[in-house]
């Protein structure tokens, strides 16, 4: 998402460097890019005009620290204006008690309504809360169907009640059956249509109205732009929302509407779709989107999902192993399933600061992922924990076994040794350990610089080998 916004951002502040101060020529030149990405993101005119004088009138003879460049002044401070831009946001969902909290989802017929009722379902389960689900689009066909099948998955049970087509009666009965059960969550998926219309405003304001939610969501489809925008503030008019979810963030998205929602409704983002899978649901922040969009990464997100995906306890084990160099195949494949977990390999690059828009066109999600896998579960487990022993006999055999050809069971050892060394020169500390990698952001150089050391140190190991069997090896005079 923001490929193209954060491209362009770039090219904006590469055009400041180099120079010792800002001007208000080169501001005003600056801000003339920066209005003409804002705009071909979609965002509200108003909201492009009223960004664009503020960013300029904190910039115009704001004296470059010694330390910096022009181009990173103005990062900062079109990042502090973008913050503000979105926010501030306060993502908790604030719990009655008693019970039940009643959320209540509304929005247009497409937006991702449904689905969206499931993620927040598996978001509530995640914080330790007992959700129902209550299938109340009674308009289109299959609505009660699809969120009874999403439950299934979730092991989060839904209310539905076919034999009536009163909105407002399933919504009552459902907070009332989530009482009897003990729930203390009630998500509410209402019915929407292709366009906003008197009749479905009518319906979701007497739904609401008969449950007094505690908390009303709008969701919108990133996708349509202003559109989305647009339809928060009819709805925010007649029902008060609480706050907005956008879906679909991880598509073509040009990020207007994320950008564009707050300062026209007044009313926050609490949550962002990134992805069709139903843990893909994130809190929304404003700081982390703003540093996202000027490719500087978002690296407490890419924390906090190692830390749901990541064992402590299997971490420990798994850095001895790296230290050691007994790391094996098997402990390559469980790490990068966890890898594929978290979003895959090139969604995670997103997030390390100056990666995010020097990332190819390549992940490790789908088909190359199965093959490793095909490969690794046609060896035998010596092989799996010693790649030593692959010969040309053996890579024939294990690609026999999983149908593919010798040169991708070559590549894969290959690229799994290469991995192992480097992984060893980190863990061991003797490259400066993960901190050398990472100080000042990640940068594509220390990981070269830990790859050649570690390629150095596989040649130190196999001399020692060829002296352990022959002797010392005398140099040539």
């Amino acid at each position: 998402m923001f490929e193209s916004l954060t491209e362009k951002f770039s090219s904006v502040f590469r055009s400041l460097s180099g120079r010792g101060r800002i001007t208000e020529a080169n501001v005003s030149d600056a801000m003339n890019d920066v209005r003409k990405a804002l705009l071909d993101a979609d965002v509200n005119y108003n909201v492009v005009k009223q960004f664009c004088k503020d960013v300029r009138d904190k910039a115009i003879g704001a004296e470059v620290i010694k330390s910096l460049h022009p181009g990173q002044m103005m990062v900062k401070i079109v990042h502090d204006e973008l913050i503000r831009l979105m926010g501030p946001v306060d993502t908790r969902i604030y719990f009655v008690s008693p019970g039940p909290t009643v959320i209540l989802l509304a929005g247009l017929q497409g937006c991702g309504k449904t689905t969206t009722a499931a993620k927040l379902g598996k978001y509530l389960v995640a914080k330790g809360r007992n959700p129902l689900l209550v299938a109340d689009d009674l308009q289109r066909p299959a609505a009660i169907e699809q969120l009874r099948i999403l439950g299934e998955q979730l092991s989060v049970p839904v209310y539905t009640d076919e034999s009536t087509k009163d909105a407002v009666k399933v919504a009552r009965d459902g907070v009332k059956y989530a009482k009897e059960q003990g729930r203390d969550v009630v998500v509410i998926d209402t019915a929407g249509r292709l366009h906003i219309d008197e009749e479905m405003m009518a319906q979701v304001a007497n739904v609401a109205k008969a449950v007094t939610p505690h908390q009303i969501y709008l969701v919108c489809d990133s996708m349509t732009g202003q559109d989305a925008v647009n339809s928060a503030k009819e709805f925010n008019e007649r029902l008060e929302l609480d706050g907005v979810i956008l879906t679909k963030l991880d598509g073509d998205a040009r990020g207007g509407a994320a950008l564009s929602v707050k300062a026209v409704t007044s009313k926050p983002i609490k949550f962002i779709g990134v992805g069709e899978k139903l843990d893909k649901l994130e809190e929304f922040h404003p700081d982390r989107m703003a540093s996202r969009i000027l490719g500087m990464g978002d690296v407490v997100t890419l924390v906090e999902k190692a830390q749901e995906q990541f064992d402590r306890d299997e971490a420990e084990k798994m850095q001895k192993k790296m230290a050691k160099g007994s790391f094996g195949f098997d402990d390559f494949l469980k790490q990068m399933q966890t890898v594929k977990k978290m979003g895959g390999i090139k969604d995670m690059l997103k997030l390390l600061p100056g990666l995010g828009g020097q990332i190819p066109d390549v992940d490790l999600d789908g088909q190359e992922l199965k093959q490793m896998e095909a490969i690794v579960y046609s060896m035998t487990l010596p092989e799996r924990r010693d790649p030593d022993l692959i010969d040309g006999s053996r890579r024939r055999r294990i690609a026999a076994g999983c149908g593919l050809q010798p040169n991708d069971v070559s590549t894969l050892v290959k690229t799994f040794k290469r991995s192992r060394d480097m992984m060893k020169a980190v863990s061991s500390g003797s490259f400066g350990g993960l901190k050398s990698l990472f100080s000042g952001g990640f940068n594509m150089e220390a990981m070269n610089n830990a790859m050649t050391h570690g390629r150095k140190i596989k040649q130190r190991s196999k001399r020692k080998r060829v002296i352990k069997r022959h002797g010392k090896i005398k140099k040539k005079k």
